[in-house]
This record gives structure tokens, sequence and C-alpha cells, in this order.
């Protein structure tokens, strides 16, 4: 008896948590919703039908569903501040040339400069 109350206590703590990670991730978007709809009836379904849902196949897809998202996500970012951080990385770059040069005309003079010693 008590084996089965701890069984019980475990299966709801864990579909309690799923139905809040994918209500979670999935707040706004319509297609999300109906995908966590669908989802959630089909882990309940199985569960009533006494067949064994496979958690930590579930638990992958979620996962490399949710890294895809995050990938998008990033891209989208990239995209917004990828001129600002090639500008910089131009500067940069541009810096260490005219310091290169710099130091290429100094070096038979006999002025010293503190960049190139």
């Amino acid at each position: 008896m008590r084996y089965l109350i701890t069984l019980l206590t475990i299966l709801s703590s864990m579909l309690l948590f799923l139905t809040w990670g994918f209500n979670t991730a999935a707040k706004a978007d319509t297609v999300s919703s109906e995908y966590v709809t669908t989802t959630i009836g089909s882990i309940v379904q199985s569960k009533m039908n006494g067949t064994e849902v496979d958690v930590s196949k579930l638990m992958e897809q979620e996962l490399a569903k949710v890294g895809h998202q995050f990938a998008l996500e990033s891209i989208n970012i990239l995209q917004k501040y990828l001129p600002t951080i090639l500008d910089n990385v131009m500067t940069e770059m541009r810096l260490e040339a005219d310091k290169s040069y710099k130091c290429e005309l100094l070096k038979d003079s006999s002025i010293k400069d503190k960049d190139c010693l």
C-alpha cells in the first residue's frame, strides 16, 4: 500500500511538473498551446489505458525543442547586434594594423615609442 501511494505521488508530481513546464514554455504561442494540450492529453490517456509512457524520450524531445527555440532566438540576437560587433572588430583590427605600421616605420629610426619596444 505504501509503495502504491509513493508511486502515485511521484507520477502526480511528474505530471504536474510536465504540465507546468509545458505551459511556461508555450505561454503566448497558439501552436505551442495546442501542442502542449495534445501532449498532456496523450500522456493522461496512456496512463488511463495502463500503457507505459517513455518519459525519458519525451523529455529528450522537449529539450531538443527548447534548444531549437533557443538557437532561433540567439540567431535573432546576433542579427540585431552583429553590425555593432563587426564595427568594434574592424576598429580593433585597424588600430592593430596602424600600430604595426608605426612600429615598422620607427624600426630603423632613433625615435623610441612605448608600443614598439
